[in-house]
């Protein structure tokens, strides 16, 4: 039951198996009913021509009941006794009476007509002809199931009760039966068929169902082989193989294909991430070290300054591991209301220390409010700011304006700008496109990587195009708060 091949087969076959039981008996019954009501018809029929021939005045002696073994007869009298019963019916049930034998004053063979008195005047109208025709009740006769026992032999009937009204006036009722020993064999014979075949139709199902679905999951066990080689080997860079078809399966490899990609590609990304930063720590740690052991050997040499700008170098860069630790990891970025303009004024207000003075342009009386973090969108516009005092040569802007559903923060220079080719590059961690400047002046290159993530987390964009007049223009763009 583990396999789903097996909890397939099984399914399959228990649902087969009740719509072939339903649809059996439904057949069964339609089949049964259809009988009966044949049986039911040649029942009325039979009872029909008995009282007809009883409401024209025929003696019980003379008459007609044809077909007495397929279709006994039994009349009775208003107060249930037998008047007239078939020449060979020996014992019959479901008619209401028990008696199959006539009363001596109208036994078969030997029976007054009905209507006949106790002078033989009562037989004519005056002129030798019979008395008026009676009637046979024009409503639905009622049916019964019973038996009868016809020449020693009992078999179950269906049978009609037809009421008859004699010319003198006399009501009786017929009872004809018809058997229903066709009925019985033919639905027999079917359920027969059914339980002989139902068991054999089963095994078809579930065979057939295992081995579609055995074929089915072939692909699947492919997958699971080759993913299991992949966790054994640690070696990313295989797939899984891809089947032709275009079914849910394909689509299940294709997308554990991309998956193993993004996964690739973030296990690399996370070994060059620890190199370069290992290989970052390991510059202002060294100089640090360097001049804490002059100094010890030599304590006039001690270069303070450097020491500490060392310190704080290596500080600025542990905390900028640390957040982009943090963002790798999922920190959500928080649901605080933040109005960027107030966010870029502050921000400015704070740097007194900037080469180049910052120009503000922030609309009076509008409000540029979007949800987030105030720590996390502080640090991209500081990062954007020390970008552009980097690279500009007289002129630093930032400005502040609604754009669609969200706002829009720039800050441009009028640096040297970034060629086309690397605009996307630059936001890669540890980039640094002038090799040539120092790292004390350049800075780590993770601050456009950290600015684009806390952007991305925030469900907005950072990019970087050409202004007009040169330099670079940073648009950071994020959705305005509900």
């Amino acid at each position: 039951m583990r396999s789903v091949r097996a909890r397939a087969a099984i399914g399959a076959t228990l649902v087969v198996a009740v719509a072939l039981v339903a649809a059996g008996l439904a057949v069964l019954l339609v089949l049964r009913a259809n009988l009966i009501d044949q049986a039911d018809l040649q029942a009325e029929v039979a009872a029909r021509e008995v009282a007809g021939q009883l409401a024209t005045g025929t003696p019980y002696d003379e008459l007609e009941l044809d077909d007495e073994e397929d279709h006994p007869v039994q009349v009775t009298d208003e107060e249930g006794r037998a008047v007239v019963v078939s020449k060979d019916l020996r014992a019959i049930t479901g008619t209401g009476t028990s008696g199959v034998t006539p009363a001596p004053s109208a036994s078969a063979g030997a029976s007054p007509s009905p209507g006949d008195g106790d002078d033989d005047d009562a037989d004519d109208d005056g002129d030798g002809s019979r008395p008026g025709r009676g009637e046979v009740s024009s409503d639905d006769p009622d049916f019964s199931d019973g038996t009868a026992t016809v020449d020693g032999t009992t078999a179950d009937y269906r049978f009609a009760a037809v009421e008859a009204t004699t010319p003198d006036g006399v009501t009786l009722t017929v009872y004809a039966g018809a058997p229903l020993a066709a009925e019985q064999e033919a639905v027999n014979t079917v359920r027969g068929a059914m339980l002989t075949g139902l068991p054999l139709l089963l095994v078809v199902v579930a065979g057939v169902t295992w081995l579609v679905t055995r074929r089915a999951l072939r692909p699947v066990e492919g997958i699971r082989r080759e993913m299991a080689a992949i966790t054994a080997s640690e070696d990313l860079a295989r797939r899984v193989p891809e089947p032709g078809s275009r079914d849910e399966i394909a689509a299940l490899a294709r997308t554990t294909n991309e998956t193993l990609t993004v996964l690739e590609a973030s296990v690399e990304r996370q070994r060059r991430f620890v190199a370069d930063a290992s290989h970052e720590l390991r510059s202002p740690i060294a100089s640090l070290r360097t001049q804490l052991e002059v100094a010890e050997a030599h304590p006039e040499l001690l270069d303070l300054p450097g020491a500490v700008a060392d310190t704080v170098r290596l500080q600025v860069l542990a905390a900028d591991l640390l957040l982009l630790a943090r963002l790798d990891a999922g920190e959500k970025p928080g649901s605080a209301t933040v109005e960027l303009g107030a966010l870029v004024r502050e921000e400015v207000s704070q740097r007194t220390g900037d080469r180049i003075a910052v120009s503000v342009e922030v609309p009076q009386g509008c409000a540029f409010e979007v949800n987030g973090s105030r720590g996390q969108l502080s640090r991209v516009i500081g990062n954007l700011l020390d970008n552009a005092q980097r690279h500009a040569e007289g002129s630093v802007a930032v400005s502040v304006a609604a754009d669609g559903r969200g706002v829009r923060v720039e800050v441009r220079d009028d640096g040297a700008g970034v060629p086309e080719d690397e605009r996307e590059r630059i936001f890669e961690r540890f980039v640094r496109l002038d090799d040539a400047r120092s790292r004390d002046d350049g800075g780590a290159g993770l601050g456009l990587a950290i600015a684009r993530d806390v952007a991305s987390r925030h469900g907005g964009t950072l990019t970087v195009d050409r202004v007009a007049e040169g330099g670079a223009a940073f648009r950071l763009w994020l959705p305005r708060s509900a």
